[in-house]
């Protein structure tokens, strides 16, 4: 059973992300959002998460772990090399699997390399089913 204490993390900079968000706060997930600018950081506090971590991902040596239990990790791409980054920081703060939503083939043996467990190809960025293997409602 999963810890009802663990936060589901999620960066969304795509609708697809956005569309994700909804479905996991209908369902009463507890989510916390990652990010690397303000202007992400306040999107997402818009979309409704209200825990939000804003990282510098230029400088490993400022990658601390969060102080909320992390669970499962959704990562959707925007950028291979934001994405990459996010993998390798948050591999280091769950042991739970890390899921990165890509609309390209190209990067999927690099992210497994990385750390993440998953690399969801989706053209149609319709990932709902995601939901039903997150981590159980707090």
């Amino acid at each position: 059973m999963a810890n009802s204490e663990e936060y589901v993390l999620i960066n969304a900079p795509t609708k697809a992300g956005e569309h994700f968000i909804k479905i996991l706060k209908f369902r009463g997930y507890k989510i916390a959002g990652i990010a690397n600018n303000a202007a992400e950081k306040r999107r997402l506090e818009e979309l409704g998460i209200e825990v939000n971590l804003v990282v510098d991902t230029h400088h490993q040596n400022t990658w601390f772990r969060p102080s909320f239990p992390v669970g499962r990790v959704f990562l959707f791409e925007s950028s291979v090399t934001l994405c990459c980054r996010y993998i390798q920081m948050c591999r280091t703060w769950t042991t739970k699997p890390i899921y990165v939503i890509t609309t390209s083939m190209n990067p999927r043996l690099v992210y497994k390399g990385l750390g993440a467990d998953s690399v969801i190809y989706s053209h149609s960025g319709n990932v709902s089913f995601l939901a039903d293997v997150s981590t159980n409602p707090g």
